[in-house]
């Protein structure tokens, strides 16, 4: 039973290009993108480790080493399930840093070029064998179903479409830093298809071949040395040599580590599939022992490694053959354009850009582009020609062996980027080299040229007295491994490391925090950085990533903070390493984003980048970290709620710290603050914080400022922080000179690492020191004035005298009307004095001078209103006298005018300009029936702001004011309230007389009448 060539053909260019479909409705958005993004499907996607070998190779392992082929699965497994140690931590790095291979990782953990283009190339010559085994197996079953003879042809043509979409799938357009969905959902569709596959192939095996599991197991029974051979015992063969190898290969195999982390969407994506790829693995072994042993049974000519669709063959059912082909092709397919993809990538970033530098003036992604298609076209034609080169005699468990070992030379370096930081580059490219000459030429020589094993494997299995069964590729993996490390180890420790690389293994060690230096970039704004990047990039490639990393970072184009740009730096280079490997963006940022040299030498840790980190891994931490990382926010809490007005600065005078109070005080928010320089803090702060950091006193006391055409005073103290140097070098044993020596202001300043400044609000305190003495010198001044009103009764009784005696004398009628308003006035000023003598009695009781006389209310009230507009003012009042022309009361008139010039003066001032004054008037009776007593209430409306109610306690208090100083004495109410108790009467206020604006104040005068007059 054959199968024509034209119908394979016309199937497996019809399942690629199902396969294409898929990729590209997924891109399209025609599947939805919640099966897109599902864990399951992401989980599918991983089971391209399941190749060609897995499909065909492992029946071959199982019938050379017996149950020894499930540490292809278990291997894996472990890995897996060390996910939370192992595999998080990478994707942290490589999504952080925007790291794509594991080149690109080894060139950033190591800071070296070298050890990306080594790590490149060793894996070129790695993974030949596995594209090989791909080829070979495809062909083989070819060859195989349809007895073509020319298996050249076969792999050449298999090799062509292969290149043709592996462009289609990953080289269509560039990668700028997305992830690949449909490459994801394609590779996902393909696991679906041989799990598929090889499962309905094993229950053929079991449920037709066997007829059930009881007819199989009498089989065994009657056929003892096909269950001997697969339960060979484990100590008799290299099962953890298998297990290690297979464990590494889950990291460092190319298109391992594409999917698992380039392609990763999600750290919780690779949480599910730590248990999910051990579940998929385990549904793809377990039919293997029943395919080994159907095989067996049928006698199938076929090589063991291709029972898998000998099965079909020996049992005239050309349709599972079929499926068998189809689940090779699946396996084999996936595998060539996923590591195709991920090695094009590595050789592009570390092998041509180091070697060739584009034009700026070109087109960079179109660039980039052409010269990955030009990639996968020459690494997959690699494999084809290695695979010739082997002369397609090779067994796949052999070629696989070879590419596992080999790729085994690369775990010291992954296991040191997590957690050894002290190992550096030289170490880690001496291991590696001396690892690989071993592995050249232990395996891969022997497999090139067709020759026995070197006599130093046989030398060295007769000293270890291993008999002839142990195998070579076991002691060449071993020993290749052990010496790598030890090499690996013994460099790191007796050569050092540079500051570069030490940042760089703090970045990526699990049990540190990446610390980055604070610098002052060279250039200030983002429209710097594109025209910067513009030379090495071109105009056009540099806006668009300018561009991404601003939206990246929820960024605009206005931001200066050097806190901001330094962080825009990083992400730029990031980015930078996603498109072109971490070596040449280093190189790119490092040579036109260059850091500031300064002079004084002087560098700090970026203390809003690590508390940033802090937060951001908060949920991680764990034991005294998680205490202490309590501890620093319970600080940082206590500082952000103080009360009073706190900043740090560094040395540099960036602002590190802004707390709450210092944002209401100033009135600069802290996330607009927080990582500029003191220079970009508005006026008048930025001098007040200057004038505090250089004074040598360390408290400066009642600065004026003005704010808002405002005065405002102002406390300032600061203390010096001491340097990162000075806290690593700290001695607790020291000598009093030596302590006195450190209480040194200057020597504090300049040993500084920066500086914590506290500034108090001392204005309200001020206005009320200023209020407190201006009152006592009202008070003295009053109490000069009640001293003197006796002296100043003689010269106003002599004028009198002299008035009326002009007014006599006189027979002209302007003058007699002068003289008798010199005589008013001179008693006026008497009645005054006669108040201030008063004022100076305070606590006695005062009694009403006996000289009443009748008083009309509403004439006194315009009396009053006629004196007050005679004093000119800015701003114009309206009085409207609605007081009634018939109250009239028993009371002393030049007293009762002193009221009311008084109370409208008040309202004036507080009214607006233009606004109304009212007075009205009214009659109310208080007191029983036996004893009522009838009150004029006399009402001073204005149209102000109202009176607090605090201050209308105080407002009759001698010489209490609410205005400026110079502006009020403070003893107009008092008089007012002095007056009225004179009289029996009282006095109210009613403030705000409504909610909304103008409140306005009701200030009424109740005066007691006799309603019988």
């Amino acid at each position: 039973m054959t199968f024509e060539l034209s119908h394979l053909v016309i199937v497996s260019i019809g399942y690629l290009l199902l396969l294409f479909l898929t990729a590209f409705a997924t891109e399209r958005g025609y599947l939805p993108a919640k099966i897109a993004n599902h864990p399951v499907t992401y989980v599918l996607s991983l089971g391209v480790y399941a190749s060609a070998w897995a499909f065909y190779g492992t029946v071959g392992l199982a019938h050379q080493y017996g149950f020894l082929f499930l540490a292809y699965y278990l291997g894996i497994c472990g890995a897996f399930l060390l996910a939370p140690v192992l595999l998080i931590p990478i994707l942290r790095i490589t999504q952080t840093y925007q790291l794509a291979s594991l080149a690109d990782l080894f060139t950033f953990r190591f800071r070296s070029s070298w050890a990306g283009t080594l790590t490149t190339l060793f894996m070129l010559f790695t993974v030949l064998p596995l594209l090989a085994l791909q080829i070979q197996a495809v062909t083989d079953t070819t060859q195989i179903l349809t007895q073509h003879a020319m298996p050249e042809k076969l792999a050449l043509g298999f090799c062509i479409v292969i290149i043709a979409f592996a462009i289609l799938f990953g080289a269509r357009h560039i990668a700028c830093g997305k992830k690949h969905a449909g490459l994801v959902v394609a590779i996902a569709f393909e696991t679906l298809i041989k799990l598929i596959a090889i499962l309905i192939i094993g229950g053929y095996a079991l449920f037709v071949v066997f007829s059930g599991p009881v007819d199989m197991q009498g089989w065994l029974n009657d056929h003892t040395s096909a269950l001997a051979a697969l339960q060979t015992p484990l100590d008799e063969g290299p099962w953890r040599t298998l297990l290690l190898v297979f464990f590494a290969s889950a990291i460092v195999m190319p298109h391992m580590f594409h999917m698992c982390f380039t392609e990763n969407q999600s750290r919780n994506a690779l949480s599910v599939a730590s248990w999910g790829l051990p579940l998929l693995l385990l549904l793809l072994s377990i039919s293997i022992p029943p395919i080994l042993w159907a095989g067996l049974k049928l006698n199938n000519p076929t090589h063991p490694e291709y029972f898998t669709i000998g099965i079909g063959l020996a049992s005239q059912a050309p349709w599972l053959s079929l499926l068998g082909y189809i689940g090779g092709l699946s396996a084999a397919s996936a595998l060539i354009i996923v590591t195709t993809l991920s090695l094009s990538a590595m050789v592009l970033n570390h092998i041509v850009l180091p070697t060739v530098q584009p034009q700026g003036s070109q087109n960079l992604y179109q660039w980039l582009l052409n010269i990955r298609r030009i990639l996968i076209v020459l690494i997959i034609l690699a494999g084809y020609g290695f695979y010739r080169l082997l002369g397609a005699e090779q067994d796949l468990s052999n070629l696989g062996i070879v590419a596992f070992v080999g790729a085994l030379q690369f775990l010291p370096g992954v296991l040191s980027v997590l957690y050894w930081p002290q190992g550096n580059h030289k170490g880690f490219i001496c291991g590696l080299m001396i690892g690989f000459i071993i592995w050249t030429i232990t395996l891969l020589a022997p497999l090139l040229m067709d020759l026995p094993q070197p006599s130093l494997v046989n030398a060295l299995l007769n000293y270890w007295g291993l008999d002839s069964n142990t195998e070579p590729w076991h002691i060449a993996a071993i020993g290749s491994l052990l010496i790598n490390t030890l090499v690996f180890i013994v460099v790191s420790l007796v050569t050092q490391m540079p500051d570069a690389e030490l940042s760089a293994a703090n970045a990526c060690a699990v049990d540190n925090m990446h610390r980055p230096a604070r610098k002052e970039l060279s250039v200030c704004t983002p429209q710097d950085f594109q025209a910067a990047l513009s030379k090495p990039l071109g105009s056009h490639m540099a806006q668009q990533e300018v561009d991404r990393a601003l939206t990246d970072l929820s960024y605009s184009y206005d931001e200066r903070r050097p806190y901001a740009l330094r962080r825009l730096r990083d992400r730029l280079e990031a980015n930078l390493s996603g498109l072109m490997g971490p070596a040449v963006a280093k190189d790119i940022v490092d040579t036109f984003l260059p850091f500031k040299h300064n002079n004084e030498g002087y560098v700090s840790e970026d203390i809003q980048f690590i508390e940033s980190r802090l937060e951001r891994y908060r949920s991680q931490l764990t034991g005294l970290a998680a205490e202490l990382d309590g501890l620093r926010r319970y600080h940082r809490q206590t500082l952000e709620s103080l009360p009073l007005a706190i900043c740090t600065l560094g040395k540099d005078h960036e602002v590190l710290m802004w707390n709450e109070a210092m944002s209401q005080l100033t009135g600069i928010d802290a996330p607009q603050i927080i990582g500029s320089y003191l220079e970009d803090v508005s006026e008048p702060w930025q001098s007040l914080l200057h004038r505090i950091i250089q004074h040598t006193n360390n408290h400066l006391h009642k600065q004026q400022l003005v704010i808002n055409n405002e005065p405002r005073w102002i406390n300032a103290h600061k203390a010096a922080i001491p340097s990162i140097t000075s806290f690593s070098n700290h001695n607790p044993i020291t000598t009093n000179a030596q302590k006195m020596l450190n209480q040194s202001a200057s020597i504090q300043q300049a040993n500084a690492g920066g500086f914590v400044i506290l500034l108090e609000d001392q204005t309200e305190a001020q206005i009320m020191a200023e209020k407190l003495l201006h009152s006592q010198r009202l008070a003295s001044i009053g109490q000069l004035a009640a001293g003197v009103a006796h002296e100043i009764g003689n010269p106003v009784t002599a004028i009198a005298c002299l008035a009326q005696e002009l007014e006599a004398e006189s027979v002209d009628p302007l003058t007699t009307e002068m003289a008798s308003q010199i005589v008013t006035q001179t008693k006026r000023i008497s009645n005054i004095v006669q108040s201030l003598v008063n004022f100076a009695h305070s606590g006695s009781t005062p009694k009403l001078i006996p000289n009443v006389e009748q008083v009309n209310l509403s004439t006194t009230i315009d009396e009053a209103i006629k004196l007050i507009s005679l004093k000119q003012q800015d701003k114009a009042v309206h009085f409207i006298n609605d007081c009634d022309q018939s109250i009239v009361i028993q009371g002393i008139a030049q007293r009762l005018l002193q009221v009311f010039i008084n109370l409208l003066n008040n309202a004036r001032d507080a009214s607006p300009d233009q606004g109304k004054i009212t007075i009205t008037s009214s009659i109310c009776q208080q007191g029983l029936s036996a004893q009522q007593k009838h009150y004029a209430i006399i009402s001073v409306i204005d149209q102000g702001d109202g009176i607090s109610e605090a201050n209308q306690r105080h407002v009759f208090e001698p010489f209490f004011t609410t205005k400026d100083p110079g502006e009020g004495t403070g003893l107009g109410l008092a008089m007012v309230f002095n007056i009225v108790r004179e009289h029996s009467g009282r006095i109210t206020i009613k403030s705000p007389l409504q909610q909304t604006p103008p409140f306005g104040t009701q200030v009424s005068v109740w005066l007691p009448i006799d309603m019988e007059r």
